[in-house]
């Protein structure tokens, strides 16, 4: 189990509706600062796509040096969020409308994952006199051993594409190219995140790029929630490839966010089936979908609501915990300890700060949608 801090404990039971997640600002300003002094010599731009909440932006903001935004969508919303935030916009299939957009709202750096994509930008840009700074966003082919999952196929560019673009950038002089993008993998630890930093810094350096975007992929352990990347060797090491003076950049997302959001709901029975327990909740994976998306175990605490004069719970004992959807999918974790967990007590579950509630499928079964709560201390 994953005990939550006190000022999550004591929100949680206080609250009078389920499912509610509560997010741990205090604790996201602790960390995110943490991650700011360990990487003293590197710029952090925060990944939107992993909890783009405007509290969650808000409290990041002090500490990193933008956001990167994957869509249209999540540009104008970090735009009116956050005014005047230096923004990055990546991601494949960018349309027209979204390469205006950003000219026009004045993005930091575009990603371009194609020579066409270049074009595109090149004739937006010149029709509207704008002068667009540019990372171009190179797949390279390397095997990265241990990836959760390795950012191939339509992701940026191999050598052939990445040549085109720097055959077409002198006909296109009010583009201006700063360097390089390299997000390969994600689910790393900080040895092998440095060992691929540095042969990616060794390829750049092939191209004479002044900035060089590392991109994000910091590990997260679903099964070991008190492990935690380790930020101040990636620091040490990222320093050290930045001592020549090149601009280095990275783009943690689920490594930044996902300790401090908590999805917190009640037991509204426990049931059992062939010798098995069932602890039914409110709310479900259309709330949460982590951990069916993830095929893992969600750490979570049992928040006993009963005093000692209720009828005990029966003897310590296992149950999967599910929720309230019309699918055998509907799964939080599967056969845990939970003690003597009883209808009506509480269930909070952790690590639900990033890629939680944004990418849940909310309107299936129109369940009602969680409450919010924000702790700032």
């Amino acid at each position: 189990m994953l005990e939550p801090p006190p000022r999550v404990r004591a929100c949680a039971l206080e609250l009078e509706r389920f499912p509610a997640y509560v997010y741990d600002l205090a604790g996201l300003g602790e960390h995110a600062a943490a991650i700011r002094t360990a990487l003293p010599n590197v710029e952090i731009f925060y990944a939107a796509k992993a909890n783009p909440d405007p509290p969650i932006l808000a409290a990041l903001e002090p500490y990193v040096d933008g956001i990167e935004v994957s869509s249209g969508g999540e540009l104008a919303h970090v735009a009116r969020a956050l005014p005047g935030a230096r923004l990055a916009f990546g991601g494949p299939g960018k349309t027209d409308e979204e390469l205006e957009l950003a000219l026009r709202t004045g993005v930091h750096r575009i990603h371009v994952e194609s020579p066409r994509e270049l074009e595109r930008l090149a004739a937006i840009a010149r029709r509207l006199g704008h002068e667009p700074g540019v990372l171009l966003r190179a797949n390279l082919d390397v095997t990265v051993a241990g990836a959760a999952l390795t950012m191939d196929g339509p992701f940026g560019m191999d050598d052939a594409a990445i040549a085109r673009c720097l055959e077409l950038l002198p006909r296109m002089p009010w583009v201006r190219p700063y360097g390089v993008h390299a997000h390969l993998a994600s689910g790393l630890a900080a040895p092998v995140m440095l060992e691929l930093a540095g042969r990616i810094v060794r390829w750049a350096d092939r191209m004479d790029a002044a900035e060089v975007n590392l991109g994000g992929g910091m590990a997260v352990d679903y099964r070991a929630p008190g492990e935690r990347f380790d930020w101040a060797a990636y620091g040490a090491g990222l320093a050290r490839l930045a001592a020549d003076g090149r601009a280095l950049r990275v783009e943690p997302g689920r490594a930044v966010a996902a300790y401090h959001g908590w999805y917190v709901t009640d037991v509204l029975e426990v049931k059992h089936t062939r010798d098995a327990a069932f602890a039914v909740l409110r709310g479900g994976t259309h709330h949460l979908r982590t951990p069916a998306a993830k095929g893992h175990d969600q750490p979570f605490a049992v928040l006993p609501r009963w005093g000692a004069a209720e009828p005990d719970g029966g003897p310590p004992g296992t149950a999967t915990l599910v929720g309230q959807l019309c699918t055998p999918k509907d799964v939080f974790a599967r056969a845990v300890p939970v003690g003597r967990l009883r209808e009506g007590d509480l269930v909070a579950f952790g690590m639900a700060g990033a890629y939680a509630w944004n990418i849940s499928h909310h309107g299936f079964l129109m369940h009602p949608e969680p409450a919010f709560h924000y702790l700032t201390g």
